[in-house]
């Protein structure tokens, strides 16, 4: 059987016969708050911080909280194995940890600091082509542990058939395409601080490193920083693109293709008719369209859709293992945690994020027995009610 993940519940009892108490909170909803007293107000605003008054970001946790478990009783769970198969990969359990870029403002060890975290669980890493940090690096870091590769979809086609090259040859081997950010949403806190990591050439290691995109500037990046940025925005997106324009991808990537930012249905059945592998059901945490549907809201339509043909996983509003049962009983496969993981990086580096992922872990294997499952095969829209928030 699997690893008992719920074993670092009696690992942090033991701890406390010297006097030992964990250095984070192990409710991670509390982590957000922590982060605020010990970081800067730009970098929070920056991860914390959502489109327009945070309305999606509050919705996307009402829509996780109006599920409610109902415990089945007298089963056997004594033995309990975690892992899934993703994407034709073998893991041991259902959990990666999202794309998130410019994580150098978080720690200075940055995605070298995440990817080890990821690593030493088990569990897949997935990069931001917007990192601190060359996607070789981070590969070089993470051995031979699994990792993804997200792609902020480039203007230009020479770059993106790079980057596809370059993430291939560095052994990362699913293709995660964000959708939902041909430009950046209107996000208060960070224009309140006029905080913008990109304009001071942060989250552009890839791009700067990168023999493509440096074939189009007219002097190296340090020789001229302020026109390799501009550069830089110049090409990080494309607000043009169109379903047709997928088979470029599929045409420079021979691994999983999976789309994240579906929301819709019929946006899945395209993703699906297009040849993709899978969604990702995301509204970006919440930081793209204010007023935006929950993403938990949006998942069972999407998994009745698509769900004979395409891997759904989930992200958005996930804080707990008890969000990680609900987006698994809602159909999900596997579940991309992002912001408690990069508090967890700012306040104690690597040993912060792996806090993060054992304590999501262990909480999802204590739920999962307690309510009567010893697999999350087992787990169906039948263990949940719909109530109020």
């Amino acid at each position: 059987m699997g690893k008992h993940w719920a074993d670092f519940q009696l690992e942090i009892y033991l701890n406390g016969m010297t006097g030992t108490v964990p250095r984070l909170p192990t409710d991670l909803t509390r982590l957000e708050e922590v982060t605020e007293q010990r970081l800067g107000p730009g970098p929070v605003g920056y991860v914390a911080g959502s489109a327009g008054d945070g309305s999606t970001a509050r919705a996307n946790r009402d829509a996780l909280a109006r599920r409610r478990i109902v415990p089945r009783m007298l089963r056997d769970v004594h033995e309990r194995d975690l892992s899934v198969e993703v994407l034709g990969r073998a893991l041991p359990a259902p959990l990666a940890l999202a794309p998130v870029g410019v994580l150098s403002i978080m720690h200075p060890d940055a995605e070298r600091a995440a990817a080890r975290a990821a690593a030493a669980q088990g569990v897949p890493f997935i990069l931001s082509s917007a990192s601190s940090t060359p996607m070789e690096e981070v590969a070089e870091a993470m051995g031979g542990s699994e990792r993804w590769f997200q792609l902020y979809w480039p203007k230009d086609r020479e770059v993106t058939r790079s980057f596809l090259a370059r993430a291939k040859a560095s052994g990362y081997t699913a293709l995660v395409v964000t959708l939902d950010t041909p430009m950046l949403a209107w996000r208060p806190r960070d224009l309140d601080q006029a905080y913008l990591p990109f304009v001071h050439g942060v989250g552009t290691a890839n791009y700067f490193s990168d023999p493509a995109f440096r074939a189009g500037l007219a002097k190296p990046v340090d020789e001229d920083p302020k026109a390799a940025v501009l550069h830089f925005f110049s090409l990080f997106s494309d607000p043009a693109k169109t379903w047709p324009d997928l088979a470029f991808l599929r045409e420079n990537w021979d691994g999983p293709i999976v789309l994240k930012g579906v929301l819709h249905p019929d946006d899945a059945r395209l993703a699906a008719d297009a040849g993709m592998d899978g969604v990702v059901v995301s509204n970006h945490g919440g930081r793209q369209v204010a007023g935006s549907v929950g993403a938990a809201d949006a998942l069972p339509g999407v998994v009745e859709a698509v769900g004979d043909r395409l891997t759904v996983l989930f992200d958005s509003g996930v804080r707990t293992g008890d969000d990680i049962f609900k987006a698994l009983a809602l159909g999900a496969r596997s579940v991309l945690v992002g912001r408690p993981y990069v508090y967890g990086l700012g306040l104690d580096g690597q040993a912060g994020v792996e806090h993060v992922i054992r304590c999501l872990l262990a909480e999802l294997d204590l739920t999962l027995a307690l309510s009567g499952h010893a697999t999350p095969a087992t787990v169906s829209a039948a263990d949940l009610i719909t109530g109020p928030a």
